[in-house]
């Protein structure tokens, strides 16, 4: 098992493709708060080919960025772009605080984002407001509950056998924060 500091520091960045960059920036910018802090116009030579893209990055408070990639050819965005699956079961999770939430929740419902584009789940180890993107992608912004290391360390010290238990069969939910 690999040690804490042989673990990866921290998210990077994600990277998807946006069918619609601009689109893109007025939801992670405007409506989320999400500052744009990098636009790379690039050409490279891509799996056999030259391939002409701008790559644009929206900064995370622990410097890691949400990232999306446009192709200026139709046929490179169309091999690359695949078009996300509509269900809150293909995701990112990001970590916000009551405060963050609050204004999110609140530029959404300005913005006339309402569901199934926005909606809000109590999962009980957490609250998660959902927001779905101009490009398709679901993106979930969490707070954790007021005794969130009490909780992971529970999961933590089951995770092995409740995992093993949850495969053998017996379904039965260990939720007991809702």
């Amino acid at each position: 098992m690999a040690t804490k500091a042989s673990l990866p520091s921290r998210l990077h960045h994600t990277a998807y493709v946006s069918k619609d960059l601009e689109a893109t920036r007025k939801f992670y910018e405007g409506v989320i708060g999400l500052p744009l802090v990098a636009t790379w116009c690039e050409k490279d030579v891509l799996f056999g080919e030259e391939r002409t893209y701008c790559h644009v990055f929206f900064g995370l408070g622990d410097g890691g960025a949400l990232a999306f990639f446009q192709f200026a050819d139709a046929k490179d965005q169309e091999q690359f772009g695949p078009k996300m699956p509509f269900t809150p079961f293909h995701h990112i999770a990001l970590n916000v605080d009551q405060e963050t939430q609050a204004g999110i929740e609140r530029r959404l419902k300005e913005a006339g984002y309402k569901e199934p584009e926005s909606f809000v789940l109590d999962h009980g180890y957490c609250r998660s407001v959902y927001a779905t993107d101009p490009n398709g992608m679901i993106v979930e912004f969490t707070c954790d509950h007021a005794d969130a290391e009490k909780i992971n360390a529970t999961r933590r010290a089951d995770a092995h056998s409740e995992l093993k238990r949850w495969l053998a069969g017996d379904h039965t939910s260990n939720n007991m924060y809702r």
